[in-house]
């Protein structure tokens, strides 16, 4: 593999691919998109004025694609790649890679997609995506690596449950949507994982690693027309599949609280509606509405329940998206004989701000700061390459950053006012409290 430097204008202009093409505007930069002819996407954004460049490669599978007996496959088998590959036939050596030249790499799973990255200075972005091809595509799945990893795998679930705060994130999911893929960790349970085999995990490589379920997203310095060749080069006898699809959510009618008994020294409580999905035309409004709320010093949330009130050290909100579905949650940490009071002030401020809308000055704070975030991040090579990747995989689509700010801008007060009364309302919000409680009779009554 060989990226080189980037051609010059009048070489770029002459040169024709077999590969399907095309190019976007994104912001002042623009990313280009190609299709090689197994099905694997390649999407680059230049950057000229990097030094780093960075490399994402995004599978299409995650927790939303097993099934009840495979539950955890997904991210066991991103764990196991980095132990060994035809190459660099040892994690040590994976590892050294990367770590040779001063880069950055890892992975990850999520419910609808999992992730390799390598973010290196520019003159090794050969060696990255060598490194990133090589695990992806030759991984060794050592039977004794994967006993190992098992272990870890069971460590991991074990810190998480020594964790409060992420086990009211998991019994939140599982309120939200009871006995389901979306609904149970990622990562699985201790029974799943020990359940787990190596014949299993190489049957999800071999199901879901396949070329026309991979985007390989690229961003620095770099010339489009050069990285295809060398993605193609690397890439291109990958073989097509018919990788498995991700469950739909199904949204049932269970019980709208869930306790968890932990001898905690506070109570950590979330409290959700079920939103939008990833592609709604009203994700920046309830994004704003996450901000006004709940996001930062300045929140209508954090200025009443600790500035004013001293009830809590912590408490936010935040915005999440699926395919199909979403959610908007609200979490506080508080001393347990406060918890009830901390749940009432915090239906009363979703009530207010469902029955008077925010204001516009909070909408203007609400807008810019999502708009310097957004920009902010376009400045890193990494960000910029997921922002591409991500999107590709799971939307099919790129959005320019451009668009993006122009979506942003159309946002008005009575989107913000009509969506706040369309998903807090009390009959559709669920709670989930992790704490020292027996009984949850307490809280029965909110």
């Amino acid at each position: 593999m060989n990226f080189g430097e980037p051609r010059p204008p009048d070489a770029q202009a002459s040169r024709q691919r077999p590969a399907m093409l095309s190019q976007q505007s994104m912001g002042n930069e623009f990313f280009h998109r190609s299709v090689l002819p197994n099905g694997v996407r390649v999407i680059t954004s230049a950057m000229p004025t990097a030094r780093s460049a960075s490399v994402s490669l995004y599978i299409g599978t995650g927790s939303r694609y097993e099934r009840d007996e495979e539950a955890g496959l997904s991210h066991f088998l991103e764990h196991l790649l980095f132990k060994g590959s035809r190459k660099r036939p040892s994690a040590k050596e994976i590892a050294e890679a990367i770590d040779g030249v001063g880069g950055v790499m890892n992975g990850g799973t999520d419910r609808e997609l999992t992730v390799y990255y390598v973010k290196v200075a520019r003159p090794h972005l050969d060696l990255a995506l060598d490194v990133l091809v090589d695990l992806v595509r030759h991984p060794l799945l050592d039977p004794a690596e994967f006993e190992k990893e098992r272990q870890v795998i069971l460590e991991e679930l074990a810190m998480v449950a020594d964790s409060p705060q992420q086990l009211t994130d998991l019994l939140l999911d599982a309120t939200l949507w009871p006995d389901q893929p979306l609904g149970r960790d990622v990562a699985g349970t201790p029974d799943s994982i020990s359940a787990l085999t190596p014949e299993m995990a190489a049957v999800c490589l071999h199901r879901q690693y396949v070329a026309n379920n991979v985007v390989i997203a690229l961003a620095g310095d770099i010339d489009h027309r050069q990285t295809v060749d060398a993605i193609e080069a690397a890439v291109g006898d990958w073989e097509a599949g018919t990788p498995s699809r991700w469950f739909p959510v199904i949204n049932g009618h269970g019980p709208r609280s869930g306790l968890r008994y932990k001898a905690t020294e506070q109570a950590h409580i979330s409290i959700a509606v079920r939103a939008l999905p990833l592609n709604h035309p009203d994700r920046y409004a309830l994004s704003f509405l996450s901000i006004i709320l709940g996001e930062g010093m300045s929140s209508r949330l954090f200025l009443e329940l600790r500035e004013s009130r001293g009830l809590v050290y912590d408490v936010h909100t935040y915005v999440t998206h699926f395919l199909d579905t979403g959610a908007f949650t609200v979490y506080a940490g508080v001393e347990p004989k406060n918890a009830v009071e901390t749940i009432q002030v915090i239906l009363e401020e979703l009530a207010r701000i469902r029955d008077e809308g925010p204001t516009s000055d909070e909408l203007t704070k609400a807008r810019e700061l999502s708009k310097g975030r957004l920009l902010l991040r376009m400045e890193d090579t990494r960000a910029v390459a997921g922002w591409l990747g991500a999107q590709e995989l799971l939307l099919g689509e790129v959005r320019s950053v451009d668009d993006t700010l122009a979506e942003m801008e159309a946002v008005t007060l009575d989107d913000l006012r009509r969506l706040a009364r369309q998903l807090l309302v009390a009959e559709q919000l669920y709670l989930a409290v992790v704490g020292p409680y027996r009984s949850d009779k307490r809280f029965l009554p909110l």
